[in-house]
């Protein structure tokens, strides 16, 4: 029915300018709804160190089953770094405060919709409790979103992520004067304050409720009422059903549901964290698809 072979000739996507209440301005790219269109408009936000790029192809496929759709880089990443990344004064805090607020409205305004769905992956799914404009997100799928706590990973990849994000990581960044995540793996570099606080997070658990835990008046998890549908792969070293559990305990109010997709079913040798979106595993997604529009999908006996 939704055949994922159009991601083959990919919408071609519109800059597109977004200024944050603060004054930073971002870089994003509109894919128009072709086909019959759909009501729902679709915000994709990346995952830490991952560039808008990323998500283009399914993104196209997105507005080929007729949903508008927006990608966007966050401060500091990508087409929206633009000064020096040494000494860049972004915070992962402001990702979530002023960025995804920002895009999010953007979105709202260029397509004319109330709501929209948010497809967040791994940070992008994590930060709607910092949005004091989480009502205009009518359904939120979390691709690979969880806290990233590393009491929830299993052992060896915790004690191997606990090394680099809090002892190694926070060396490198005090002799380069930004985060240098892609020499372990982790990523585009990143401004000093998002790798550090990126760490801390993950070591607290709760993720971004460490950025308002004394701050009421910019903390709105326990207001967040809006649908959420976490899918993450069992062979993901870094959203485990317990990591998983972690982020959902967060957000109280919401209806919200987690289910964990087994590569194999699909056909597919592996998912992790980060293949979701690649069009080499587009199997997944159709079912991908039926989360964005609150539907269910079969999967395999």
């Amino acid at each position: 029915m939704h055949d994922p072979q159009a991601a083959a000739q990919p919408t071609p996507p519109e800059p597109l300018t977004i200024t944050c209440a603060d004054g930073q301005s971002l870089q994003a790219h509109w894919f128009a709804a072709r086909g019959t269109r759909r009501p729902e408009p679709v915000l994709i936000s990346p995952a830490t160190g991952v560039r808008q790029q990323f998500y283009w192809r399914f993104a196209g496929w997105l507005a080929e089953q007729g949903h508008d759709v927006m990608v966007f880089d966050y401060r500091g990443v990508g087409l929206s770094l633009q000064r020096p990344l040494a000494g860049h004064p972004a915070r992962l805090v402001d990702w979530g405060v002023q960025d995804q607020v920002a895009a999010l409205d953007a979105l709202l305004a260029r397509s004319g919709a109330d709501q929209a769905v948010l497809v967040g992956h791994s940070a992008g799914g994590q930060m709607i409790g910092l949005l004091h404009n989480h009502r205009r997100v009518g359904r939120l799928v979390g691709m690979a979103a969880s806290t990233g706590w590393f009491g929830g990973m299993r052992l060896g990849f915790a004690l191997k992520a606990r090394l680099g994000l809090r002892v190694l990581l926070p060396l490198a960044t005090r002799i380069k004067g930004y985060a240098p995540t892609s020499w372990f793996g982790l990523g585009e570099d990143l401004p000093a304050a998002v790798g550090l606080q990126w760490g801390q997070w993950c070591a607290a658990g709760g993720y971004a409720t460490n950025a308002v835990r004394h701050h009421g008046a910019t903390d709105f998890h326990a207001e967040v009422t809006t649908p959420l549908t976490v899918l993450y792969a069992t062979d993901d070293d870094i959203a485990t059903a317990a990591t998983v559990q972690d982020l959902l305990r967060t957000l109280p109010a919401a209806p919200r549901q987690a289910h964990a997709v087994n590569p194999a079913d699909h056909g597919l040798r592996r998912i992790g964290h980060l293949d979701w979106f690649r069009q080499s595993n587009q199997a997944v997604w159709p079912m991908m698809l039926a989360a964005v529009r609150g539907e269910a999908w079969r999967t395999a006996a």
